[in-house]
């Protein structure tokens, strides 16, 4: 148990008490106290390294089956012993211009908040160490841990969305440079950046309802003077979820800008071709209509016969260059 356990810890007062090692003995001690809860954060348990806690803190059931499978949407679950919250930290890959999900879910009750992290990128430790130096903040209670993890989370989505926005503006100006760049490639980039995208709006979508909920009236275990922090929170979230649907909007419009690109040299590239078929077509012609070898055609006995024809072939030709130059085919 102590494996998953990343850290467990009373506060009373706003101060950190090393927590018992038994978790059962850190919650009686914490409901003993009228200004104390404990904190516990446990690492991707599994269901029998979960089942203590959540027989000890009461947890509900379905609350504790979608902490044990993760792969959920962001959701706000309200039971009648504790709160439930899923959210989906988001972490930005510099090396490799990508966006990648953990999932991050917390408990939280009278006495009591329960983290449960699966995945990387979490920002729980920070989180931890920023409310410890904040006795004020940490004298709310499980209210102050609630709000900053989800704080920390959404705080992160901005940072993140500036972060994709510096890379579409460098895959904006490759699609519009000059030479147009590989096509290939480009499209390539354009469809894995649409793949970031939509999984950036998965974390920031349906985050929405429950912030807007923390930040109403008479969800219970959070105080009513807490409810401005979530106020702020959800307009943080509104920011970054506006800046994903304009990055969505941009690449569908670079796409399109793209394709109609392609589109373009490829009508240049036909006429390109055109052109030279043409200018090949004419003294493919004549050639061909002296090559028949028929016995009664005059200009065989003539004896300008062959500079004649080659000449007007190399005329034909030569007008014919100069006319698709001037028409840009060439």
């Amino acid at each position: 148990m102590r494996a998953v356990i990343v850290d467990c810890a009373i506060y009373r007062d706003g101060r950190r008490r090393q927590g018992p090692s038994d978790i059962v003995v850190a919650l009686e001690e914490a409901r003993d106290s009228v200004d104390a809860f404990v904190w516990i954060g446990l690492h991707e348990p599994t269901a029998e390294e979960f089942d203590r806690v959540s027989a000890e803190f009461g947890l509900h059931p379905l609350a504790v089956e979608d902490a044990l499978k993760a792969h959920q949407r962001p959701k706000l679950e309200v039971y009648d012993d504790s709160l439930f919250l899923v959210l989906k930290p988001v972490m930005y890959e510099p090396e490799s211009d990508t966006v990648s999900t953990g999932e991050l879910m917390v408990f939280m009750g009278d006495s009591f908040v329960v983290t449960v992290r699966h995945g990387e990128g979490s920002p729980l430790a920070e989180v931890r160490r920023r409310l410890e130096s904040e006795p004020d903040m940490l004298r709310q209670g499980p209210t102050s841990v609630l709000y900053s993890v989800s704080d920390a989370v959404v705080d992160h989505y901005v940072e993140v969305a500036r972060e994709l926005q510096l890379d579409l503006e460098e895959l904006e100006a490759e699609v519009f440079q000059p030479s147009g760049g590989d096509a290939k490639n480009t499209a390539s980039r354009i469809y894995q950046f649409k793949r970031q995208v939509l999984e950036f709006r998965r974390a920031t979508g349906p985050l929405g309802g429950p912030m807007e909920r923390l930040a109403g009236a008479g969800v219970p275990y959070v105080a009513e003077d807490a409810r401005p922090f979530f106020r702020d929170v959800s307009d943080h979230l509104t920011r970054a979820g506006e800046q994903v649907e304009a990055l969505d909007r941009l690449l569908s419009d670079i796409l399109s800008a793209h394709l109609a690109q392609m589109g373009v040299r490829q009508n240049d590239d036909m006429r390109k071709i055109s052109a030279w078929a043409a200018m090949a077509a004419v003294p493919t012609m004549v050639a061909g209509v002296y090559g028949m070898n028929f016995t009664h055609m005059p200009e065989l006995q003539w004896v300008w016969g062959y500079p004649a024809v080659v000449g007007l072939m190399a005329v034909a030709v030569v007008g014919l260059y100069r006319l698709f130059k001037r028409r840009g085919w060439l």
